[in-house]
């Protein structure tokens, strides 16, 4: 194995008392400290409607974030393709590989990336792409970043060139993103690197990554199967204050599970005195051994023998340290500490 490259998965988390402003400033310098500390990329996930998240555009994100560093990658985990029209998502990572050149990442998912109603509203013009037609789609907006550029034809024999940028210097790299045997063969079967999402579940990872590997047909893209996997992680001065980091996000991980209203993220302190009960408890610990949390040593070995054990030489970090009372709301704090340990021992 060579050495495991870092990257960062941000959802922009809000956290009881702070604005989304202050979330989106606290994010932003965690990037700009992920790229000072060597991190290979930074990406934006697509969440909507939820108290404790703010990332509910990464393509506006991603701009943001571009003018705070200079080296790292910077993408989606991901665009939820079927709330957006393939070209609207063409052009506007164009635009972004023309802000950043060499550095745009474009993570597509098949999830709607909130519930059923929220669904509906993202769709309501009618212009946003099927799941049924995900395939194509994702097939399309490779076309349409290319300089060859896409094709319509008609039935009546005409043809019409479609282009997202009229003179692209560079394009995106294209990643699918899932965690399901479904996102894994579309990814195999066209020829693109694939991320299986291990931070949101966990389940399926080997027989996905089976199915992704043995199943791979080169494209002019990619030659050989590439991928890399997605953890949880906090890191702490002690395994007590990373413990404690640790449970806010898994306090409203249950919540989620358990159809309990949603809320900002609890301070540390909140979530050390709340109240629990049998079913919180089975939800926390189930998530809690799933994920890597302690001092940056010990983080570090844990994501170095889960990266020799699958495969990978890339680990995408999400930190989902908490924060106490009295952090600043507009700094990352406990994230910013987590990757500057993990960083460090790595």
């Amino acid at each position: 194995m060579t050495a495991t490259a870092l990257s960062v998965l941000d959802l922009v988390p809000v956290r009881t008392g702070q604005t989304s402003a202050q979330a989106v400033a606290a994010s932003l310098a965690l990037a700009e400290r992920a790229d000072q500390l060597g991190y290979r990329r930074y990406w934006f996930a697509e969440h909507h409607n939820m108290p404790a998240v703010a990332s509910t555009s990464p393509p506006v994100l991603i701009a943001a974030a571009s003018g705070r560093t200079r080296r790292i990658r910077l993408g989606s985990g991901g665009v939820m393709l079927p709330n957006h029209a393939p070209l609207i998502v063409a052009e506007q990572f164009a635009a972004l590989e023309a802000i950043a050149p060499g550095r745009i990442d474009l993570g597509l998912g098949r999830a709607p990336g909130s519930d059923p109603v929220i669904t509906q509203l993202l769709r309501t013009a009618g212009t946003t792409s099927d799941v049924e037609q995900f395939p194509r789609h994702v097939q399309d907006i490779s076309l349409l970043l290319s300089d060859e550029g896409a094709t319509v034809r008609f039935t009546s024999g005409g043809e019409y060139s479609v282009h997202a940028t009229p003179a692209a210097t560079g394009v995106p790299e294209v990643w699918l993103l899932g965690s399901s045997d479904y996102s894994a063969q579309l990814a195999a079967a066209q020829g693109l690197p694939y991320v299986f999402a291990n931070h949101f579940s966990g389940e399926g990872l080997e027989r996905a990554l089976d199915l992704y590997r043995s199943g791979f047909q080169p494209s002019e893209a990619l030659a050989q199967p590439r991928t890399f996997l997605t953890v949880n992680a906090v890191a702490a001065p002690t395994s007590e204050e990373a413990e404690a980091r640790a449970l806010p996000q898994l306090r409203m991980m249950s919540r989620l599970r358990l159809n309990k209203p949603l809320t900002a993220l609890e301070t540390v302190e909140r979530a050390v005195a709340a109240e629990t009960d049998a079913a919180t408890d089975q939800v926390v610990q189930a998530a809690r051994s799933r994920w890597f949390v302690g001092t940056g040593e010990s983080v570090a070995a844990e994501i170095r023998s889960f990266a020799e054990r699958f495969g990978v030489d890339e680990v995408m970090l999400s930190p989902v340290a908490g924060a106490f009372d009295a952090e600043p709301l507009a700094e990352p704090s406990g994230r910013a500490q987590t990757l500057e340990l993990i960083a460090a021992a790595i």
